[in-house]
C-alpha cells in the first residue's frame, strides 16, 4: 500500500509539473486579440490562492474551529515577528524565480526548458552540502555529473534547431537560458534555506507557507507596479485573463504549495 501511494504521488507530481509547463508555455505564446496577461499579476494571484489553501488546511487541522484557527494564526505569526521575518528572504527569491520561469517559457520551447530546469537538482545538492553539511556518495556525484552532461547536450546547437530558430531568435533563446539558470540557482538556495528554517523550528509547513505567501504577495505587487505599472494603468490588473490563464494560475498555486519539496525531494532522491 505504501509503495502504491509513492507511485501515485510520483505520477501526480509528474502530471502536475508537466501540465504546468505546457499550459504556461502555451499561454505565453498563444496569439490573441488584445493585451496579453501580465505574468507578474499571475504570480501574485497564485500566491494569494496559496495563502487561502494553506489557511483552509490549518482550519482543518484546527478541527474546523474558527477560534482555534484565529488563535493559531495569531500565536504562530503575529506573536513571532522574528520567525515570520526569516521567511522574507526565501519568499523574495521564490517570487523572483516564479517571474523568471515565465520569462524562460516565453523564450524557450517546453522540452528545452524542462530539461534545463532540472539543474535545480544540482544547485540544491551544492547548497545542501554547503549549508546543511550533507554528504554525498560517489554514485550521487556521478548522477549529478550525468545530469549536467544531459543538460549540456540539450543546449548543444544542432541542425534540428533550425526550425526552432524561426520561432525564437538567438537573443531570445539566450534570455530564456539565462532566466532558467538564475531560477535554478534561486530555487536551490531558497529551497535549502527553507529546509534549514523548518528543521530549526516546530511550526507546521502550512504556517510557513502562509508566511511565504504573505511576503511573496507583497514582493509580487511591488514587481507589478515597478515593471508593469504603465500597462496596469491602461488595461487593469486582470488584462488578458481567460480560462487558460486561470488554469495556469491554479496549477502554479498547486506547484507553489509543494515548494518545500524543492529541498526535500533531493534527500529522498538520494
Amino acid at each position: 500500500m505504501s509503495a502504491n501511494l509513492k507511485y501515485l504521488s510520483l505520477g501526480i507530481l509528474v502530471f502536475q509539473t508537466t501540465s504546468l509547463v505546457l499550459t504556461m508555455r502555451y499561454s505565453r505564446t498563444l496569439k490573441e486579440e488584445g493585451p496579453r496577461y501580465l505574468s507578474s499579476t499571475a504570480v501574485v494571484i497564485a500566491e494569494l490562492l496559496k495563502i487561502l489553501a494553506c489557511v483552509l488546511l490549518v482550519y482543518k487541522d484546527s478541527k474546523c474551529n474558527l477560534r482555534t484557527l484565529n488563535r493559531v494564526l495569531h500565536d504562530e505569526i503575529l506573536n513571532k515577528p522574528m520567525e515570520t521575518l526569516k521567511l522574507a528572504i526565501p519568499s523574495g527569491i521564490y517570487t523572483l524565480q516564479n517571474n523568471l520561469l515565465y520569462v524562460a517559457l516565453s523564450n524557450l520551447d517546453a522540452a528545452t526548458y524542462q530539461v534545463t530546469y532540472q539543474l535545480k537538482i544540482l544547485t540544491t545538492a551544492l547548497f545542501s552540502v554547503s549549508m546543511l553539511s550533507k554528504k554525498l556518495g560517489v554514485y550521487q556525484w556521478l548522477s549529478l555529473v550525468i545530469l549536467m552532461t544531459g543538460v549540456a547536450f540539450v543546449q548543444w546547437p544542432s541542425d534540428s534547431q533550425a526550425t526552432a530558430a524561426k520561432e525564437h531568435s538567438a537573443g531570445s533563446q539566450f534570455v530564456g537560458l539565462i532566466a532558467v539558470l538564475i531560477a535554478c540557482f534561486s530555487s536551490g538556495f531558497a529551497g535549502v534555506y527553507f529546509e534549514k528554517i523548518l528543521k530549526e523550528t516546530k511550526q507546521s509547513v502550512w504556517i510557513r507557507n502562509i508566511q511565504l505567501g504573505f511576503f511573496g504577495s507583497i514582493f509580487g505587487l511591488m514587481g507589478v507596479y515597478i515593471y508593469d505599472g504603465e500597462q496596469l494603468s491602461k488595461n487593469g490588473f486582470f488584462q488578458g485573463y481567460n480560462k487558460l490563464t486561470w488554469i495556469v494560475v491554479v496549477l502554479q498555486c498547486l506547484f507553489l504549495r509543494s515548494r518545500p519539496c524543492n529541498s526535500s525531494y533531493f534527500p529522498i532522491w538520494l
